[in-house]
């Protein structure tokens, strides 16, 4: 063989190899894939730790912001409400191995239906609340066998559902509410696996298929073109056309409809002139100050929400982002500063502003959301109130007195922050008693009778460690909870905010008996709560508030049965365990997990990556502390701030790790339960 043949020969053979046989160099890291992505948005200020200089967005010590890993890899992308902007290129995580689940949410971005199609394993994505549009091919979902939730409400997607929707065959969860979706709904080929669909307020047309004859009405409301059993309407009733004696009618009954315009318009006139008339006398009275109550929680700041009542697509107070620019979608205002911004899934969209920005106000019970620097508040008022709806407020307990609906109007108010289930405020009462009213973002449908029984059931709780509500305002629209302001604040600001007294004061002792109490609280509602399936549900250390002796106080449990049907359930920190993020189940020892991320955060000093809300990313303390558990070298996990307090102390104190880590295991399996976490916590001591 000559020389160029036997040249030729090894070209072949390398492009052959190189064609079948694909280098290794092909397959990108991580962190370039990410980096990727980002670049194809317009805005991303948020995601200020995705940097090209050589980090692991999985580093246990500086983890990428949104970012959710296990064992060093990267399972998850959680980048709602984080202000972004632009049409994202998610076809450039599709060489992230192990990807399971995005979230979108509650963003500003545009362009088509993102290729998600690319990700054969992704099981669950979240892209409501943003500018998605276009027509989505029939065959988009072929590729998408592991899929089990899709979230896509509150966009302006158009044209028909794809049939390749009704084809998944594991997926359990479907949003495509408040889209302009038009043509029939296609037929679901296994519907005993799904168990949520909302395809109401879009434009479809023809008969409920048959397969989804077990989803009630609401699934499919406001779409005047369908029909069904379901919604009262027969599919074969003919048409209703109007002939000449309707037309008849319709002309002698003009007149009368005339006059009646007329008489609307002289009535309005009148109380528009009565209304000046009151307005007049109340601008002489003198002024309340900026923080009434009436200011903060009966009129809750501006949020967008793209959904009515009437089943139309409301105005919203702010236009679709240009994607040629970096400008803001929402004004730069002060009420912007405190909407919720939801950690994954949200059905009411908020303006997205402050998504991870956190810090901690020193007066209060929850985080404080704030803008970046160029619009930072520290303390923020919400705008003049819409007149609330009729009724007062439900005393539930009264050992701080009894006060009504009046009474708050008239208090000085402050915004205190937002959590994953609402917004919170400040109430000082001219009687000197301190409330926080919180404003729940959204619960299942419920009735005033069946929201009244769950209140009552959380007031009559009597527990050393567990703070009960006082009151509750009930509407249709939203819910307002009022329990006792408790002034030292939560243990996320005592722990990583507070450098006063406070913090001075968390010495192991401290530390211990905070860490019993929340067992104890804990393992209380498991035994009052046995038949839920999250007796707690959202156990994080912005819900333990801090009493003046330091025993702690546990808030915001047990809402699992009031949320379970809505996407604020995904809001709630049980659900960020790792059988939660992965497989989509939960359980008691999903609490448990909870449990074990405080105790390490308590041992450890370090701010939990588990809570994604440090714009450094925090610590991912579940890893830091499994590693060094294996390699025995606790003694290195201890905060050094009280591992100077004696031997044996210390050795306390790495027992109390190694009880962190039982609770943290990645299988709920292999996760000690509770009752066994308390008996091992109540045999540790100072």
């Amino acid at each position: 063989m000559s020389v160029v043949c036997r040249r030729r020969y090894h070209s072949l053979l390398f492009l052959s190899l190189f064609l079948f046989f694909p280098p290794c160099l092909s397959q990108q890291p991580p962190s370039m894939a990410l980096l990727h992505f980002k670049n194809s948005l317009s805005k991303c200020d948020s995601l200020t730790n995705w940097k090209d200089d050589g980090s692991h967005p999985c580093d246990p010590n500086n983890v990428w912001i949104g970012i959710i890993c296990s064992d060093g890899q990267i399972n998850s992308i959680n980048l709602a409400g984080m202000e972004l902007q632009g049409q994202p290129d998610i076809g450039a995580l599709e060489s992230i191995d192990g990807l399971k689940a995005i979230s979108l949410e509650n963003n500003a971005l545009v362009g088509p239906m993102p290729e998600i199609n690319r990700l054969r394993f992704l099981k669950a994505f979240y892209g409501g609340s943003n500018w998605f549009s276009g027509v989505i091919p029939s065959d988009f979902f072929q590729t998408l066998g592991s899929l089990k939730k899709l979230w896509l409400q509150r966009n302006n997607f158009s044209g028909q559902i794809p049939i390749s929707v009704g084809e998944l065959p594991n997926l359990k969860e479907l949003h495509l509410e408040y889209n302009e979706f038009s043509g029939p709904i296609p037929a679901f080929l296994d519907p005993d696996i799904l168990t949520t669909i909302d395809l109401s307020n879009n434009r479809l047309q023809g008969e409920i298929p048959k397969s989804l004859k077990n989803f009630d009405a609401k699934a499919f409301d406001n779409n005047a073109d369908l029909c069904g059993g379901q919604l009262s309407r027969d599919c074969n009733a003919p048409p209703n056309r109007p002939g000449l004696e309707d037309s008849t009618e319709t002309k002698s009954s003009t007149p009368w409809i005339i006059m009646v315009v007329v008489l609307a318009l002289l009535i309005l006139i009148i109380f528009a002139k009565v209304n000046q008339i009151d307005e007049d006398y109340h601008n002489k009275r003198p002024n309340l100050g900026k923080g009434g109550i009436n200011e903060a929680v009966v009129n809750i700041p501006p949020v967008i929400n793209r959904s009515t009542s009437s089943g139309k697509k409301p105005q919203t107070n702010i236009e679709p982002p240009n994607n040629n620019n970096n400008s803001s979608v929402a004004s730069s205002s002060a009420t912007a500063a405190v909407t919720p911004a939801p950690l994954t899934a949200t059905v009411t969209p908020t303006p997205p502003t402050t998504a991870t920005n956190i810090t901690v106000n020193p007066s209060t019970n929850v985080k404080e959301t704030k803008d970046p620097p160029a619009r930072t508040a520290k303390k923020v008022i919400p705008q003049l109130p819409v007149r609330p709806a009729a009724g007062d407020l439900v005393m539930v307990n009264e050992e701080r007195g009894i006060f009504g609906l009046s009474d708050l109007m008239k208090a000085a108010a402050e915004v205190l922050g937002n959590g994953g289930l609402g917004s919170a405020y400040k109430a000082v009462m001219q009687n000197g008693v301190s409330v926080v009213v919180k404003r729940v973002r959204e619960m299942n449908q419920m009735t005033r009778e069946v929201f009244d029984t769950e209140m009552k059931k959380l007031a009559r709780l009597k527990h050393q460690n567990i703070l009960t509500p006082l009151a509750y305002h009930f509407r249709k629209e939203e819910k307002l909870m009022v329990s006792e302001y408790v002034p030292k604040g939560s243990l996320l600001y005592v722990l990583h905010g507070d450098r006063g007294i406070s913090h001075a004061e968390l010495n192991w002792a401290n530390r211990l008996k905070i860490i019993k109490g929340v067992a104890r609280g804990t393992g209380f509602l498991h035994s009052e709560f046995s038949s839920y399936p999250l007796p707690h549900g959202n156990l994080k250390s912005s819900n333990v508030l801090i009493g003046s002796d330091f025993e702690p106080l546990l808030s915001d449990y047990a809402f699992h049965p009031m949320v379970n049907e809505t996407p604020t359930a995904q809001c709630m920190f049980a659900f960020k365990s790792p059988e939660a993020m992965l497989y989509q189940k939960i359980s008691p020892k999903s609490d448990v997990y909870c449990l074990g991320i405080i105790i390490l955060e308590i041992v450890t000093g370090k701010y939990p990556s588990q809570y994604f809300n440090n714009q450094k990313g925090g610590t991912d303390v579940v890893q830091w502390v499994r590693s060094a558990l294996a390699e025995k070298r606790e003694k290195s996990l201890i905060d050094p701030e009280i591992s100077s307090e004696g031997e044996a102390s210390v050795a306390q104190m790495e027992k109390l790790l190694r009880v962190g880590g039982a609770c943290t295991a990645d299988e709920p399996d292999e996760r000690i339960d509770l009752t066994e976490a308390i008996r091992r916590i109540e045999k540790i001591s100072v």
